[in-house]
């Protein structure tokens, strides 16, 4: 069995805070239910399109195996079942930062850092959420509407 990073359920809050930067890939703002983690993530709504107030799934797994086997970081189609066939929406990427927030004057918080072929990803919540989390880490990001 796979032992996933991290699962919530989003609500997406904002399309492109900043204004619209590129044609085919927009940055969303969504905040979680169980856990209350703010996460930023660019994707591509040209073909995942998203909307406001929308719920999904995300999850962060370290491979798509089902019985929970490293990823090789080589692409091999096969007709085997995989973390994926459960999603609408699959990236892969690399963790490159983990730091601590304090700014805000409460509680530290954790800020996670990962890139998915240029597509950023931001997570920001409890360290408790932060745990399973290593710097240079391997990932996959699922999504599935709700």
């Amino acid at each position: 069995m796979v032992q996933l990073l991290f699962e919530d359920i989003f609500i997406l809050q904002r399309i492109n805070p900043d204004g619209k930067k590129f044609d085919k890939v927009s940055r969303i703002e969504a905040r979680s239910e169980q856990f209350d983690m703010y996460m930023q993530l660019d994707i591509n709504t040209e073909i995942y399109p998203m909307r406001v107030g929308e719920k999904f799934t995300m999850v962060l797994a370290p491979t798509l195996n089902l019985d929970g086997t490293p990823d090789t970081g080589f692409y091999l189609p096969t007709n085997r079942k995989s973390l994926a066939d459960k999603f609408e929406y699959v990236m892969h990427g690399k963790l490159y930062k983990i730091s601590e927030d304090s700014s805000s004057g409460q509680t530290a918080k954790v800020e996670i850092y990962a890139s998915f072929g240029g597509l950023l990803m931001m997570l920001k919540g409890d360290p408790s959420n932060a745990s399973n989390f290593e710097l240079d880490q391997r990932l996959f990001l699922l999504v599935r509407k709700v």
